[in-house]
This record gives C-alpha cells, structure tokens and sequence, in this order.
C-alpha cells in the first residue's frame, strides 16, 4: 500500500509493451475495449492486485451478472511490472486500457485526466444517486478536482491516525494521549528524563526520507490537522496556508530539540516500544496479531487523529486519506460507460456490499455513515480498533490533484521537512523554501 510510484512508461516504449500488457481486446468500436456482441455489453475490470480485492469484484461481477444477463464482467488484476500505473499508462498509450479499474488515488487520477484518458463520473447519468445511496456526500468533497468535476469514486478511505503506546504514557502519568503540540512536547521532556536514549515519541527512518509517499504518513497527516484540512495543492495552483504549515514543521523542530525524534533504521519502534507515537493504519492489526498479539488496542496501545496546535480545538482536527477508487476510461464506448456506472451504482445501493468488502479487506468504505448503519455495527464490534478509523472518514482529505504529485511532494522532503527533522534549517525558512521551489515546479 505504501509502494513508491514508479516513473509512468513514454507512449514509445508501452507499445513494445503491448503484447504483455494487451487485455486481448480489439480496437475497432464494435469489438475494442470489450464492446458489444449478440447485445451483451462486455467490461474488462482491472482489480487491484491484492487477492482479497480481486476475490472481492470477481464475487460483485457475478452477481451483478446474474441480474443483467445483457452485460458481461471479466475481472483481472492490474500487472504491477514495473507498476500498477506504468501498466495502465501502456495499455492506454496501445489503445487497450480496461472499461475501468480500481485501485486509483487522486494524484494519478490527476495524471490519467490531464491526458484525458477518464471519464468525468459527474457527467453520467446514475453518478448522483451512488452519491446519495451510499451516504457518501462528505467524504467525496475534497475528491472534487480542480476543474470541478469527480474522476474518481473512492471506495475505502484510511483516515490515518496516530497509535500512541498507552502503557508507556501511564508511566509517566497520563491516562490519555496529549492532544496538543505543548502537551506532546511536555510529554517528550518527561519521556526523555526518565528513559533517556532508551526511548523516543517518535522513532521512524521515514522522517528523514525524501521519499515522496512517505510524506503521506508525517507531514500531511499534521498538515491536514493544523490547517483544517487545507489541499495544500489544487490543480495548479499552491494554496498552502503558511500559518499552519510553520505551526507543524516548529512542532517538528521542538521535538527535534527535545530529542524526541529518532530518524533512524530500528526494527519495529513503535511494537518494541522505543518508539511512543507513530502512525497507523487499520491494515497493520493483521500484522500485529500474527507477529504482536501482547499489543491490545485501550490496553497498551491507543488510536487518536493527529494533534493539533495549541489553541485549536483538537475535535476539529483532520487527517490524510490513505484512499483510492473507481475510474472509468475515456477510450470506453458509450454502452460500456454505461454498464459500468450502473455496476458502480448497483454495487453501492446496498449497504451489505460495502460491508463484506469492509470485513474482507479491513479497509473502511468511503462513507459518511460507517458508525451510524446497523450494516457495519458487527464488524466494528469484533474489531473495535477498526471504529475509531471508521468515525472519521469524513474527516479525511485524500492527496493533491497534480500529474506531478510524486516530484512535488519529494520537494516537501527535501526543501522543508527532512531538513526541519535533522536541524538543518528553521522552521520559516523550510516552509519558504519549499513553497518556492514548488510554485517553481508549478509553472
């Protein structure tokens, strides 16, 4: 989930890559892309490549099927040779990109709509009423791109929140995570004090990582929470709130001073406890209980959304969408557009769907009403780490709408943040710094 994106494949070399990546379709408008034969419309479905998610739309697909006998649904998992987006940029540059595909986050979906390989989902007939029906108005918001309209349908949002080890903070007297910036830092001086170099609020490699998604995980999640969920980013356009964004890296920078911050490869801090605070995602208990099954979600562990800064309410507080979706492509003939947008809506008129996807996979369905439809209360009564995920979905924004996401969020890293971690630059200058060279990349 966290796999850095590959550089996208030039139109020249995805046509010698045809013959590995060709669906087998023809192109012809009868035919291409699937068509239509003996009046059965055919969708080529790409799955993610993940076995659960492919089980998943292949069980959709055949019941889908057993009510529309006029429409056929093959499902396949995208190639990830050399990457899921380089093998779908080939087969729309060999004319043989799939009806449409999941496994899209909104900065590719920014790639593919530059190029005017989607579908504007706003624009089909049935596109609203899976809006409505799913009770998905406030999590398909910040979705909106740049020109107003909606390329991608989310289908789970990981609204990413923080774990803080609980038995270690009632060491040292709290019986809840701080929420604030000078709660944490006065946490950190208390934590250094009584365990010195033993122990760190927040050892992690990645904070010293340029590594484009790996802002995902630090910067915006306290970006988004700092700044109200600001975009940061929107088409081309920088539209970072400069207040909010000196507010996080001096957070950043008090820690760094309190020797809070330890930027450097250790197995696993956080489970072994060196680490106090980190971020999580509802795929990690998988993990957990095969390889830390002592790690007990209220017990020695707890799950809260990123802190804010001091004056700020922290139940306004908002957090990065670990989030991808539905796309439909432009290359699609008329029929198929349609089928596949009548799939879409027939698979989230009812609430069971989502839920089975939602027990299956562990990520949360991109709804308003995850803690308030009966459909959900069973698996979040069995899995109650899953709840506090699920309560704020709404309040989770997904990443910028920009082709260049991946070069401009490697600027954050190396203009501001990876630099603020290692003390490098002061907090004012990095975040100059770092708007500058991205409005340069901008134009």
């Amino acid at each position: 989930m966290r796999k850095s994106l590959g550089a996208l494949l030039l139109a020249a070399v995805a046509a010698t890559m045809l013959s590995a990546c060709s669906t087998g379709q023809g192109s012809t408008e009868s035919s291409g892309n699937g068509g239509a034969s003996g009046g059965v419309t055919t969708i080529e479905f790409w799955a993610a490549p993940n076995p659960t998610q492919q089980a998943y739309w292949q069980e959709m697909a055949k019941a889908y099927e057993s009510e529309h006998s006029n429409v056929k649904i093959n499902v396949s998992a995208i190639k990830e040779s050399p990457t899921s987006e380089a093998s779908i940029q080939s087969a729309i540059a060999a004319k043989s990109a799939p009806t449409m595909s999941e496994n899209i986050n909104r900065g590719f979906g920014a790639q593919l709509a530059d190029s005017k390989a989607l579908v504007p989902l706003d624009t089909l007939d049935g596109f609203q009423d899976i809006i409505k029906a799913r009770n998905m108005s406030s999590t398909i918001e910040p979705w909106k791109f740049a020109d107003g309209h909606q390329y991608v349908l989310p289908i789970y949002s990981n609204a990413m929140l923080f774990g803080w080890r609980l038995d270690v903070l009632k060491e040292l007297g709290y019986n809840e995570p701080p929420q604030t910036y000078s709660e944490i830092v006065e946490l950190t001086k208390k934590l250094k004090d009584k365990y010195g170099d033993k122990k760190y609020l927040w050892a992690k490699a990645d904070l010293a990582d340029p590594t484009a998604w790996k802002r995902w995980f630090d910067f915006y999640m306290l970006y988004d929470a700092a700044s109200g969920g600001n975009k940061f980013i929107e088409g081309s356009r920088f539209t970072g709130d400069r207040k909010a964004g000196e507010e996080v890296l001096t957070f950043v920078d008090d820690l760094r001073k309190a020797n809070g911050l330890l930027a450097r490869q250790v197995t696993d801090p956080f489970e072994n406890g060196v680490g106090v605070f980190t971020d999580v995602g509802p795929w990690t208990f998988t993990t957990w209980k095969e390889k830390y099954p002592d790690l007990k979600y209220g017990d020695n562990f707890a799950l809260t959304m990123p802190p804010v800064p001091d004056g700020m309410d922290p139940k306004d507080s908002k957090t990065f969408a670990d989030t991808k979706g539905l796309v439909i492509y432009a290359s699609a003939t008329k029929e198929q557009q349609a089928a596949a947008i009548d799939f879409m809506k027939w698979v989230y008129s009812d609430a069971a769907n989502d839920a089975k996807w939602f027990e299956q996979t562990n990520l949360p369905p991109a709804r308003d009403d995850l803690t308030t439809n009966d459909s959900f209360k069973a698996i979040l009564d069995k899995q109650p780490e899953l709840k506090p995920y699920a309560e704020n979905v709404p309040h989770a924004i997904p990443p910028m709408d920009n082709a260049k996401y991946n070069d401009l969020q490697t600027i954050i890293g190396t203009e501001a943040f990876n630099k603020v971690v290692k003390g490098q630059i002061s907090p004012a200058e990095g975040w100059a710094n770092m708007q500058r060279a991205i409005e340069g990349a901008l134009q």
